[in-house]
């Protein structure tokens, strides 16, 4: 899953006192007062089939009411299909959108349990493990009253195959799903809309419409069946992209984000892409199908594009109105340090199942020691300062790719003795040398209109020039940093990003963004340009493996590829910080999604 839009805390407004690392010190720096980092237990593997609804509403809710919600930045989309950012995907799984499983905050444990949501189970596996079968439960309805089908998930489902044109979803089904790199969705249903669609190959048999055997309607139970094993698919189950869509109201669907039909407690009243979304009580829900969420408060209001400041005074002033608002963006240092010495109370502390990464494209740097000079180089706490992280609170320092709590999560240190936020320009420069390539270019994009991370460019440009590095950063901006990272042509070598778990397993980090073969197809990431056989071999065979061997093996694959290939370099764990009115109920960290649980928030 990807971080929300922006990428990096970019709300930050003033700095955070950091001491940075440089001469092969042990990089550890004050943390601004923060707080203790602390993994998120089982980040949401555990299961419970037999969950069911209603769930109870706290008795000190009060019904009625609206809750504000303020944001700096506006997720990418609100499209079910497209839905694949953690601010989107919180927004829409909380509250309007049901998929055929759902994940539900137990607070004994203070983790995520996936549970079921239209399905009656978490869905019956074949002994081949080639077949799902998901029933749906009775009583399923949408906004307008109309019964949901089967055929409806079906057509929702199908819908995800139309990367070309509903960009920057999922794409699990493009891998794991019968004809999964042939079916290109229901649109492009002629042969003269296929060769319109990117990189057509008349010889891959490529094919689109209605007709697509993969997955189908039998009765009120929706059977997918598989290409190859996916022992994790009631995980990736729970995504918006298996929501049921009614293809009658599918006429544009680019246009579909602007209303999509609610099967949640709460539906679109209006809704202003960039700017505003309000949502108001779906009174067709019925909590009784439902076991993770419920309906109290009878609106709320997202407001989109704030400014940090304004949003972060308002809200701690707790007068009026701003009882009843919060924000999920991290909390800046200076109001981190005053809201935990006041009111900590309205400070809402937890993990995020995210990494941030910096990704060498590895047909530009070819040399993994250049790689791992690059490593060395990074100017983490410096960088992190610039950026107006708080260690412990914000960011924690990164050592393997999948990130705390992650089911058969190995921990390891590559190169050796990087702890993930030490910066050594000695070592570099070594590392360099023994390349034979000193002086080496490194190009990355930055945001020129975004003061943090110019000042944060700033920084990794004396931390590499430090280090022997030729650092050249390239401009972009907040509105085409996305895009033009996207390009695998660009004229860079060196891109930042971020991955979440879609799932509590590597299942969801390595076959979404490093399997070679997918390398260049649209809506598929592989953002290093990474095709390697050998990994590609490893992958297959993990994935072939009995469920519960899975999570381990892919630990162990995890540190082989950075022992082996170094794909990443380690930027940091994100973790959350974000604060909320004192009337604000329910607002817990949701450790699967690293955001607030509007699923089951209300109104003192």
């Amino acid at each position: 899953m990807r971080l929300k839009r922006t990428l990096i805390a970019a709300s930050a407004i003033a700095a955070l006192t950091l001491t940075a690392a440089c001469g092969g010190g042990d990089g550890g720096g004050e943390d601004a007062g923060g707080g203790e980092f602390k993994a998120g237990g089982n980040a949401g593997s555990g299961k419970d089939a037999t969950a069911e609804g209603p769930l109870e509403i706290p008795a000190e809710a009060k019904k009625g009411g609206t809750i504000t919600v303020l944001a700096n930045s506006a997720p990418h989309t609100l499209d079910p299909t497209r839905t694949y950012y953690t601010d989107s995907g919180a927004i829409m799984s909380g509250l309007v959108t049901r998929a055929l499983t759902q994940y539900v905050y137990d607070e004994e444990s203070g983790d995520s349990i996936l549970v079921p949501d239209l399905a009656t189970d978490l869905g019956q596996v074949s002994e081949d493990g080639l077949t799902w079968t998901f029933e749906l439960k009775d009583g399923l309805k949408y906004e307008d009253g109309t019964d949901v089908t089967a055929e409806d998930v079906v057509y929702g489902i199908k819908r995800s195959f139309a990367i070309d044109t509903l960009t920057d979803g999922p794409t699990y089904q493009t891998t794991f799903f019968k004809d999964g790199g042939k079916y290109k969705g229901p649109f492009a249903d002629t042969e003269a809309e296929l060769k319109k669609l990117p990189d057509f190959d008349a010889s891959a048999g490529w094919y689109g419409g209605e007709d697509y055997d993969g997955v189908e309607a039998d009765g009120n139970k929706v059977v997918i069946h598989l290409e190859q094993p996916f022992p994790e698919l009631d995980y990736y189950a729970s995504f918006p992209v298996f929501s049921p869509i009614p293809k009658a109201k599918d006429k544009d669907p680019l246009a579909y984000e602007s209303h999509p039909m609610a099967t949640g407690p709460y539906k679109f009243e209006s809704y202003k892409p960039g700017n505003a979304l309000t949502l108001v009580k779906n009174e067709h829900w019925d909590p009784d199908t439902d076991p993770g969420r419920f309906q109290a408060a009878d609106s709320f209001d997202f407001k989109f594009a704030q400014d940090t400041a304004k949003l972060e005074n308002q809200i701690l002033g707790d007068k009026g109105a701003a009882q009843t608002m919060m924000t999920y963006d991290d909390v800046t240092p200076p109001t981190y340090k005053s809201i935990k010495e006041n009111n900590p109370d309205n400070l809402v502390e937890g993990t995020s199942p995210c990494t941030y990464m910096y990704r060498p494209d590895q047909t530009k740097i070819k040399d993994k020691k250049i790689r791992e000079a690059i490593s060395w180089a990074y100017p983490y706490q410096a960088a992190w300062k610039a950026s107006g992280e708080i260690v412990g609170v914000t960011i924690q320092p990164g050592t393997s790719l999948l990130p705390p709590g992650t089911a058969g999560r190995v921990e390891y240190q590559y190169p050796e003795g990087q702890d993930g936020q030490t910066t050594d320009p000695e070592k570099a420069k070594a590392l360099l040398k023994e390349a034979g390539a000193e002086g080496f270019e490194i190009k990355w994009y930055y945001q020129r209109d975004d003061e943090l991370d110019v000042a944060k460019k700033n920084q990794m440009v004396k931390g590499f020039e430090a280090a022997g590095f030729k650092a050249t950063p390239v401009a972009s901006t907040d509105e085409t940093f996305r895009d033009d990272q996207s390009n695998l042509d660009a004229p860079i070598n060196l891109r930042y990003g971020g991955w979440c778990s879609d799932w509590p397993s590597g299942g969801s980090w390595f076959p979404a963004q490093w399997i070679g073969s997918n390398a260049n197809k649209p809506g598929m990431p592989n953002p290093t340009n990474f095709k390697e056989a050998d990994a590609d071999a490893k992958q297959a065979e993990i994935l072939k493996m009995d469920a519960d061997e899975v999570p381990a093996a892919w630990g162990e694959f995890d540190k082989w590829m950075q022992e082996t290939h170094m794909v990443e370099i380690n930027a940091g764990y994100d973790a959350n910080a974000f604060i909320k009115g004192s009337q604000i109920g329910g607002v817990v960290n949701d450790p699967v999604k690293g955001m607030p649980s509007f699923s089951i928030m209300y109104l003192k």
